[in-house]
């Protein structure tokens, strides 16, 4: 399968704390790193490992931080085709802090990313793929908004209609608001977490929030609900979808979300039902939290088989032209 992914590509600096420090406090971490991140080349590296034909459209700087953000989509084999290079801005550099009890805080500066340039987009090569992604964070400033907006429309107007996966992100959301919703209701399957939910809708329950998007317009939802697992959502049944301990100690949830929605649109054009991606999903989902840093777990089509048993470990030869819909599943009551 051939995909196109727009999304952010990032250095991403890791600490592991015992608390999150107070303002004018210095705290020392229990564990520091720095590995390459973002939702665009997490989603992508991902996708490639799993046997996928993978084009990234993202934006670094010229310094030594993009060649270090881009090493893992160069190991994986994902075309660089796409990529921009931005003489005048950096490379986008992310700092998080999390401490053993869930509590996390970011630094995310978009730099270059946000200047990706949509004269550069080629509406033939959406068209030719088999379904586009794209993060949220590409879709609230600058060239980079307009980029993916432009790359919707032409997947909407191509002569085979290419599926649209959108992911949104909890920094994408609080910054946009309810504004962003215009916006993501195009997708043919759109994927974010239960705060993403309620700020995206400005209700407070998640059964309120999906009667809002199904009114608006929404056709296929998957709500990622954490040791719950994920729900999946149609105007005419929902089901939640339980998670999936990995095997191996739970030590960074950075990328996490991004996996889960590489693995999610995978097990869709391999011919699953929604809810039996959003079980491979959460499988991957949860195996990327066993490494530390969102790209260094690589999520395999046996992992994904352990599963969703009798899914197939690579997509088959045509994508489906209009969204999957599930069969009838059993109904639940999201509050």
């Amino acid at each position: 399968m051939k995909f196109y992914v727009i999304g952010d590509v990032t250095v991403d600096h890791l600490y592991h704390l015992d608390r999150l420090p107070a303002p004018g406090e210095e705290v020392t971490p229990r564990h520091a790193s720095m590995k390459p991140g973002g939702a665009g080349g997490t989603i992508s590296v991902t996708l490639a490992r799993l046997g996928h034909s993978v084009t990234l459209a993202a934006r670094v700087g010229d310094d030594p931080f993009a060649e270090y953000a881009l090493s893992r989509v160069r190991e994986s084999g994902v075309s660089e085709n796409a990529i921009q290079r931005d003489a005048d801005r950096l490379t986008s550099t992310i700092t998080v802090m999390q401490t053993g009890a869930g509590e996390r805080a970011m630094i995310s500066d978009g730099a270059a990313n946000r200047q990706l340039d949509p004269a550069k987009l080629k509406a033939r090569d959406i068209e030719a793929a088999d379904a586009l992604i794209i993060n949220a964070y590409a879709m609230i400033e600058g060239p980079q908004r307009e980029y993916a907006l432009k790359a919707i429309e032409a997947a909407r107007s191509a002569k085979t209609r290419v599926p649209v996966f959108i992911d949104l992100g909890t920094g994408a959301v609080n910054k946009a608001g309810t504004s962003l919703k215009a916006d993501v209701l195009g997708a043919d399957y759109l994927m974010l977490n239960q705060h993403e939910l309620q700020a995206l809708t400005g209700t407070s329950s998640i059964s309120a929030a999906l009667a809002q998007l199904g009114e608006a317009g929404a056709q296929q939802v998957v709500v990622k609900v954490g040791k719950m697992g994920s729900i999946t959502w149609t105007p005419t049944e929902t089901e939640l979808v339980d998670a999936v301990r990995p095997e191996g100690k739970v030590v960074d949830s950075t990328g996490a979300g991004d996996t889960f929605t590489a693995a999610f649109a995978h097990a869709i054009l391999g011919g699953a039902t929604m809810a039996g991606a959003a079980r491979a999903a959460n499988a991957a989902g949860a195996l990327a939290a066993t490494g530390i840093g969102a790209q260094e777990r690589p999520i395999t089509a046996a992992d994904l088989a352990g599963a969703l048993p009798g899914m197939v470990a690579s997509a088959p030869a045509a994508a489906p032209a209009a969204p999957a819909r599930t069969t009838r599943a059993r109904k639940t009551s999201a509050s």
